[in-house]
């Protein structure tokens, strides 16, 4: 038994069962201990989250090398982005766990390194990482969300246990009960030229005629694209200063 020891079992059931099974119980269950015995190495349940928002960070591999500002902090972003679709327990903590720990420091500590040589002073690195592990958070809860509704629909459909593990369902069925994914044709069906001109030219266009959508690529890699070109855009004007 120890503090390690704890927490890898906290991270274990969390990968298993989700966060909400994450309980002092449940962890002592999972050891083979009482719940009282955990209390010599971790203070608190809310102890043992912040501990596990640490330990996940552990899972990010280190980034090579060589990489320019611009394609580090992409690959800084994208990894914590895959992270929590791994794990998707992740972004049910608690935001008051997430404190620096050390893996969470040496996570940082990647981010400042890519930026190294840009004109920013450490303030203004420290917003730019924050501003991305903003974009992480708000992206990974769309993608999260959005699987988790598909495999309740999908579930209900197919008269399953709430509980059916999603690797186990129809990939095909997955997608087809996306939230958003008929998204497109909706708007196209109540766009109105009155009430709506702005949305009615976009979809479509002036005459009414539907305009076919441009393929945006990836779309988690689209939304930092937009991001690091406003960043390289805020860096020209800079250095024009």
């Amino acid at each position: 038994m120890s503090r390690a020891a704890v927490v890898e079992a906290a991270f274990t059931v969390a990968d298993r069962e989700g966060l909400a099974a994450v309980s002092m119980a449940r962890i002592g269950e999972e050891l083979g201990v009482t719940a009282m015995a955990l209390y010599r190495h971790v203070a608190s349940k809310d102890e043992l989250l912040e501990l596990l928002a640490d330990r996940i960070s552990a899972e990010l591999a280190p980034l090579p090398p060589g990489f320019d500002w611009r394609a580090g902090l992409e690959s800084w972003t994208l990894a914590q982005i895959q992270l929590a679709l791994t794990h998707p327990w992740f972004i049910d903590l608690p935001l008051p766990t997430a404190r620096v720990g050390p893996q969470r420091m040496r996570w940082l500590d990647q981010g400042f390194t890519v930026m190294r040589g840009l004109p920013l002073n450490a303030g203004e690195k420290l917003r730019i990482l924050g501003f991305l592990a903003q974009h992480v958070l708000g992206e990974a809860r769309v993608q999260i969300d959005s699987r988790r509704a598909a495999a309740s629909v999908v579930r209900r459909r197919a008269g399953l246990p709430d509980d059916t593990p999603v690797d186990e369902l129809d990939p095909v069925d997955l997608a087809a009960a996306e939230p958003f994914a008929d998204l497109e044709e909706v708007l196209a069906h109540y766009a109105d030229p009155e009430s709506l001109p702005g949305l009615y030219e976009a979809v479509l266009g002036p005459e009414g005629v539907p305009v076919p959508p441009e393929p945006v690529g990836d779309e988690i890699g689209f939304g930092i694209t937009v991001i690091l070109d406003g960043l390289e855009v805020y860096l020209a004007q800079k250095k024009a200063r």
